[in-house]
């Protein structure tokens, strides 16, 4: 029964996931958000070829879509199904997890998403109702290095490599609860933080070459089609 719950809320998450914000944004606009920037239809991207308005709803929406049926999920299994809190900490980043999937690989989309960022973000959003911390701490992990660095990319990395550190810490000092299930939410914080890495691989051989682009900066190369200004 457990592994079918568990099935059940992967396939949920990911369905959740496959509202993909910035790719529906552009269909109204005209823009196949694939073919322009980086092609990830993630915040950075919207942000970067439609505006920082754009950029922000994305973000917001992407996030929105773990962090709302996680808290739902987690007053129902709370409260109605009374399931054990350290079951409750596992059907969570099963569901979460299932988001960030959907997000960063939707069929209809050929399996081109986004990098998982927003949708980390709202998973850790969600958790803040077993422990804040994952909130602050997360906020911290991201805009330190962001203020640090001016790299969108490293911060999004430090998120979430700041996620699984989180998770052993809190497992470890008792914060979170753990008990007979400690070793699978170990494996489950540590493949969505090896995700979000995978997912930063262009990313990360830029930033070891120093070409990566920092906020603010021109844009070198642009890849949009000659009827880009057109279409914005």
């Amino acid at each position: 029964m457990g592994i079918l719950i568990r099935l059940i809320l992967l396939i949920v998450g990911y369905c959740f996931g496959l509202i993909q914000t910035a790719f529906i944004i552009g269909k109204i606009k005209h823009i196949d958000i694939r073919n322009y920037g980086s092609g990830n239809s993630g915040t950075t991207n919207a942000m970067r070829v439609m505006g920082k308005k754009v950029g922000f709803i994305t973000y917001f929406a992407d996030a929105l879509k773990a962090t709302i049926p996680l808290i739902v999920f987690y007053f129902l299994a709370t409260y109605v199904w009374k399931f054990e809190d350290s079951l409750v900490m596992v059907y969570m980043l099963y569901l979460g997890f299932g988001v960030i999937i959907g997000h960063n690989f939707p069929f209809y989309m050929n399996f081109k998403g986004g990098k998982g960022i927003a949708a980390t973000s709202g998973l850790m959003l969600g958790l803040g109702v077993i422990n804040p911390l994952f909130v602050i701490v997360g906020l911290l992990s991201f805009f330190i290095p962001l203020i640090i660095t001016k790299y969108v990319s490293l911060s999004s990395i430090c998120l979430c490599i700041g996620f699984l550190v989180q998770v052993v810490i809190y497992a470890n000092i008792g914060t979170i609860p753990t008990e007979g299930h400690v070793v699978e939410i170990y494996i489950l914080s540590a493949i969505i933080a090896i995700v979000a890495v995978l997912r930063h691989y262009s990313n990360i051989k830029r930033l070891l070459s120093g070409t990566e682009r920092k906020i603010g900066q021109k844009k070198i190369e642009e890849s949009a089609s000659n009827n880009d200004s057109e279409n914005k």
